[in-house]
């Protein structure tokens, strides 16, 4: 992956909303944590085309949130890349548990995770119904229940 790197987002920078939109379409949403987390992002050719950002959530726990690439980026390892950056970064700051939850319908997501490593722990159910105004659908799937995975580190 010549010209591909990831590094954390500097506190002068601003974040990558577009790209963060991608992952959660609530702005509002997006904007009530991410200041409380680590932001880094994937660059191609100096080009930001991926992002990810970690929260810690517990004692020894930090969950991973917003894992996106740019859609002419997508189906090429990049977010392959960005899990396990964020799983080693995770790992190095001595964290036992990293977390990530996706909805029921990221199909592709699902998969992606379970790859990586991350193993189902539970369900939220009825989490994107009662915390976001408009429904979501991927895959032709309504968008309702949060899967919640996670990887003893």
């Amino acid at each position: 992956m010549k010209g591909f790197q990831i590094r954390r987002l500097s506190s002068d920078e601003d974040y990558p909303m577009p790209l963060l939109l991608l992952a959660d379409p609530s702005q509002e949403v997006v904007e009530s944590y991410i200041s409380r987390g680590d932001c880094f992002v994937a660059e191609l050719n100096d080009q930001v085309v991926g992002v990810y950002v970690l929260i810690e959530t517990r004692p020894q726990t930090v969950e991973l949130v917003n894992v996106a690439v740019t859609a002419e980026e997508q189906g090429k390892g990049y977010g392959k890349q960005l899990v396990l950056h964020a799983i080693e970064k995770a790992r190095s700051k001595g964290y036992k548990v990293i977390e990530i939850g996706t909805g029921n319908s990221s199909v592709g997501q699902l998969a992606l995770y379970q790859k990586c490593g991350f193993r189902i722990c539970g369900v939220d159910r009825d989490f994107f119904t009662l915390h976001y105004l408009e429904p979501i659908y991927e895959n032709g799937i309504q968008c309702r229940d949060m899967i919640r995975l996670g990887i003893k580190l």
